[in-house]
């Protein structure tokens, strides 16, 4: 009976530590809110400056945790059709078991298309910049894949490898309409007192024009008048 006992306390330690050093081992991947989150941060950012970006977790012997781009959660950029030009951060993060004296540790690096191979280096450094360090990894490996996901971004523009201007893909379509010429200030402002002006000035053109046809018509009146009277005084001369 005792020994029954014995075996079976033997038999429910064994487990518990099996179950212990497995959970103590495995990576947590990034929650569905971050890998989302991330997906339309790497998205917009590739509309803008035509380089796909991603990120892909994986524990010691190369099983994947998460993996991700701006493509969709899952999908990754390296050698996709749709992306010439990616950026990548691998990280490799090795959990061990409590009853191991090793600690646990992360590998990470940022990996790409072949134009980036002199700028991975720099940029695999530049992430420690946002507080992307091996202890973040270790601590909280599914954040840390995808911030540094993101910070990729940045880190390029920095390095003068991509604009931080979107990129212009197609032409305008339609010309856009010309503003109409802005009015003069003087014209608004003054516009009751030019017309009142103009209406004067016109009165006086109206009353010099009237007073030179009079002027007219009165000369040729005189004129007359003194031809009729020589001719009277010269008829009884004549008889």
């Amino acid at each position: 009976m005792w020994v029954g006992i014995a075996a079976m306390v033997v038999v429910a330690i064994l487990v518990a530590a099996v179950l212990t050093d497995s959970e103590s081992t495995t990576i947590p991947p990034p929650t569905a809110t971050e890998r989302n989150d991330t997906v339309a941060i790497l998205r917009d950012a590739a509309e803008r400056q035509g380089i796909c970006y991603g990120w892909h977790l994986q524990e010691r012997y190369g099983d994947v945790v998460s993996a991700g781009s701006n493509l969709g959660d899952g999908v990754l950029v390296a050698g996709h059709p749709r992306c010439p030009r990616w950026l990548q951060v691998t990280a490799t993060v090795v959990y061990t078991a409590e009853s191991s004296e090793s600690e646990d540790s992360a590998v990470v690096t940022v990996k790409g298309s072949p134009e980036f191979d002199d700028d991975a280096r720099d940029l695999t450094a530049g992430l420690s910049r946002f507080g992307l360090t091996e202890a973040a990894f270790v601590e909280e490996p599914g954040w840390a894949v995808t911030r540094a996901a993101v910070s990729l971004a940045l880190l390029v523009v920095e390095n003068g490898a991509a604009s931080p201007e979107p990129m212009v893909t197609t032409a305008p379509t339609e010309v856009p309409t010309p503003l109409p010429a802005a009015g003069n200030d003087l014209w608004r402002d003054r516009s009751g007192w030019l017309i009142g002006a103009a209406g004067l000035l016109l009165i006086a053109v109206l009353l010099v024009v009237v007073g030179l046809v009079q002027r007219r018509r009165g000369g040729a009146a005189v004129a007359n008048g003194q031809g009729a009277g020589v001719t009277s005084r010269r008829k009884p001369g004549r008889v």
